[in-house]
């Protein structure tokens, strides 16, 4: 009769074996760690969540007092509509970036820069287009460009309030990467003449492909006797503008001076050298011969 072999319980435990159940510890406390710091983070989640949504709710620290600076044409009142200010907001619900983007969207509006202050204050900082010049296109609507050429809104003369300026001819939007502007030789030498620091006083600019800037003014080229005065076309091509007037003015003084009688009706300055005048006998003295006649 064989006998079962029974181990022999007073045996030391293998190596392989006791290395197994230390691995398997070593999981389990691996794993417990995971867990805690996950749930640690879940409760501070959570926590941050309470304590945001308590904050951005609380009352306590609704908006006090709103300050707007560099505003003229654009009004408080639209402002703070397309910033969402125009009713009671808690000053840490509101979305600095978003409603810098809201402002934006006025097309007076250059650019906009909202800051928090201490006691639930905000500060609105606007930078509005500087207009330079009207545009008007042909069979188009009228255009405001600012002081770097860019056009930046139709031009409504009851909204506006945008009279002074000289009105431009003979430009044409083109498409500019993903937008429409102008651009091109002849454009370039109007914002040239526009920001010449002696322009004569004008009321328009006629331009033209070929032939460069037609200035049109009624002042400063004729006696100041002269009634009512008509507009009178100066040519000044596409360069030299500083220049060009500077001999326009000395042409004016020349006539005034030795030609009283003479009023100027036009004036060809495309080329420096050679300048060509039009004129006509004063309106005073014309009306006279025509009496004495």
């Amino acid at each position: 009769m064989n006998n079962k072999i029974k181990p022999n319980r007073y045996k030391p435990v293998t190596a392989e074996v006791s290395h197994f159940n230390s691995d398997f510890n070593a999981g389990i406390d691996v794993c417990l760690k995971f867990i805690m710091v996950v749930a640690f983070f879940c409760i501070l989640s959570l926590a941050a969540i309470y304590v945001h949504d308590f904050i951005t709710q609380a009352e306590f620290f609704n908006i006090t007092e709103i300050e707007i600076l560099g505003t003229d044409h654009v009004t408080r009142e639209e402002i703070l509509a397309l910033a969402g200010l125009n009713r009671d907001r808690n000053i840490y619900e509101v979305n600095a970036s978003l409603a810098e983007r809201q402002i934006l969207s006025h097309p007076w509006v250059q650019s906009a820069d909202l800051d928090r202050r201490l006691g639930s204050k905000l500060k609105i900082v606007i930078k509005e287009h500087e207009p330079l010049a009207i545009v008007r296109i042909r069979e188009a609507a009228d255009i405001l460009i600012n002081i770097q050429g860019l056009p930046f809104k139709e031009y409504d003369p009851l909204t506006d309030h945008a009279e002074n300026l000289p009105i431009i001819t003979g430009l044409d939007l083109t498409p500019v990467r993903d937008q429409y502007g102008f651009s091109g030789r002849l454009f370039d030498s109007v914002m040239d003449f526009l920001k010449t620091a002696e322009a004569a006083p004008f009321e328009r600019i006629q331009g033209n492909e070929l032939t460069g800037i037609i200035l049109e003014t009624k002042h400063g080229f004729n006696s100041v006797s002269t009634q009512d005065p008509d507009i009178i076309p100066i040519k000044l091509g596409f360069d030299n503008f500083n220049a060009k007037l500077k001999k326009a003015k000395k042409i004016k003084e020349y006539i005034d001076k030795h030609l009283p009688e003479k009023t100027i009706c036009a004036m060809d300055i495309f080329n420096i050298e050679k300048v060509f005048i039009k004129t006509k006998l004063n309106d005073a003295l014309h009306n006279n011969l025509k009496k004495g006649a």
